[in-house]
């Protein structure tokens, strides 16, 4: 059974991320501790908030320092959520400029509507539109929906590292990818079997 560790930053609610994952077969720690990351099998960035704050909170406890570690220099698979997507950039704009964890390389920016009646956020389920391969994306069809809730997205500084576009906006990155670490701006924990099969394909790497 793959040991997952949650990390906890004091940013959003963690009790769906772990029931998500033991559903899927997974044992999910949710922790704040450099010891149970370091031997954990994988690693998930949750997270429902701004930037600047999510990066602060990071900061205080260490836990920057320690999931660039396992993340670069071991190869741990890590994927961040929403939020914890977000944080994987170089820079955030949320909450003012920011610099965030650096590990997939661009910018968080805030979504602008491309018509009178799109709204910000952007909240509920669209759909999920592959445009590079993706280990997470096995056995789950183009154009599948997942749910979302925000306001900012990712903008790649490398498009090879975006992986999935949402039709919102003009269009939005809705899921990244650079070797062992992966973002998923929707929350696979809320989209059901969809967000089930994206969960498992993870905890399989």
């Amino acid at each position: 059974m793959k040991r997952a560790a949650i990390i906890d930053y004091g940013m959003g609610n963690l009790d769906s991320v772990v029931r998500a994952v033991e559903e899927c077969g997974g044992a999910p720690e949710v922790t704040d501790t450099r010891e149970v990351i370091e031997h954990a099998s994988c690693l998930i960035l949750p997270g429902v908030g701004a930037f600047a704050d999510g990066m602060r909170q990071l900061r205080e406890r260490g836990l920057d320092v320690v999931l660039r570690e396992q993340a670069l220099e071991r190869g741990i698979p890590l994927l961040g959520i929403c939020l914890g997507m977000q944080l994987l950039a170089t820079t955030g704009h949320e909450g003012g400029s920011t610099r965030g964890l650096n590990l997939v390389p661009g910018e968080v920016i805030r979504l602008e509507p491309d018509g009178p009646d799109v709204r910000i956020p952007h909240v509920g389920w669209n759909n999920v539109e592959w445009t590079g391969a993706c280990p997470l994306a096995d056995g789950i069809p183009s154009g599948k929906d997942f749910y979302f809730v925000h306001s900012y997205h990712f903008v790649c500084a490398e498009p090879a590292h975006a992986v999935a576009q949402t039709p919102y906006c003009g269009g939005f990155v809705s899921c990244v990818q650079r070797k062992n670490i992966f973002g998923a701006q929707f929350h696979p924990e809320k989209s059901q079997k969809v967000g089930q099969q994206f969960l498992r394909n993870f905890l399989s790497l």
